[in-house]
């Protein structure tokens, strides 16, 4: 039977991964650890250890992992305990939380819960990055659609525990219409009809412009959102003074890195989107260290 999937809920989508995860790991045909045979049912304990700094999310997904081995081998589930809560900073060394049960149970899981948690604190640890590059500047830092096909749910999760702000979650939450609509639709002269037909549904629009004259033509069509695709800081400057007034959220987008992130901020616009977040972001390294009797 298919598993049904909520796939904007981050524990729907973290139990439907773990399952497959672990189906695709061979978990119950670990050859290693079969042949340690008995002692592999003896009760162990692990530290879970920051190998570096980062910002630990994910950790809902190391229970889900060992809940569902649980569940596989029929026995007790091993105890998972956090010790550093989501959201929140660990230095390299520190305990992020500690397992104990059986050997042959943390044994097999030890990987897809390692391989989930480093991704989702890398993704949270990037994230917390940008913010603080922009702090006090009011603006907010945006995720995209650029994930990883179906993790969207919990990379998004990850942005929200680093101190970003997620953008639109699928292509039904908001009405974005990019170059490539325009073009499809019939050229600059179509956007009207187009934005029309949304209204009549009632949707949220925002509309992807990469030049002065398209803002000030869009602006006439009053979206909810306009993206500044590409623009230099000095043309972000000006398009915020064109749209100053007309309460349209503006959101620039491409090129963003670390180094230019603040210069972009200061420009005025509202948030700052980049796919980096999610498609760039580098797994941190956490390590299971096994407390030996």
């Amino acid at each position: 039977m298919t598993q049904s999937v909520n796939w904007s809920d981050r524990v729907s989508t973290g139990e439907f991964i773990v399952r497959n995860a672990l189906l695709e790991d061979a978990v119950q045909n670990d050859i290693t650890t079969d042949a340690l045979e008995p002692v592999r049912d003896d009760q162990h304990t692990c530290m879970v250890v920051a190998r570096g700094g980062l910002i630990v999310a994910g950790w809902f997904l190391v229970n889900q992992v060992f809940d569902t081995l649980a569940e596989i081998f029929r026995c007790h589930a091993p105890e998972c305990v956090q010790h550093v809560v989501e959201g929140s900073s660990a230095s390299s060394g520190e305990s992020l939380g500690c397992l104990r049960g059986p050997a042959g149970i943390l044994l097999r899981g030890e990987r897809v819960a390692l391989n989930l948690l480093c991704h989702l604190s890398g993704i949270a640890t990037l994230t917390s990055k940008y913010v603080l590059a922009v702090q006090d500047t009011g603006v907010e830092i945006l995720d995209t659609r650029k994930t990883t096909p179906c993790l969207r749910a919990l990379e998004k999760y990850a942005v929200r525990v680093g101190g970003g702000v997620n953008h639109r979650f699928d292509l039904s939450e908001l009405a974005m219409i990019k170059d490539n609509h325009i073009a499809v639709a019939g050229g600059e002269g179509k956007l009207h009809t187009v934005i029309m037909k949304l209204r009549e549904k009632g949707l949220p629009v925002e509309v992807e412009v990469d030049s002065l004259n398209q803002l000030k033509c869009v602006l006439i069509e009053k979206p909810e959102r306009i993206l500044l695709d590409n623009m230099t800081p000095r043309t972000l400057r000006e398009a915020v003074r064109i749209a100053s007034g007309s309460g349209c959220y503006l959101e620039a987008s491409g090129g963003i890195t670390l180094r230019n992130i603040r210069e972009i901020a200061e420009t005025g616009v509202d948030g700052i989107s980049s796919g980096t977040l999610t498609h760039s972001a580098e797994s941190v390294d956490i390590g299971f260290d096994w407390k030996i009797k």
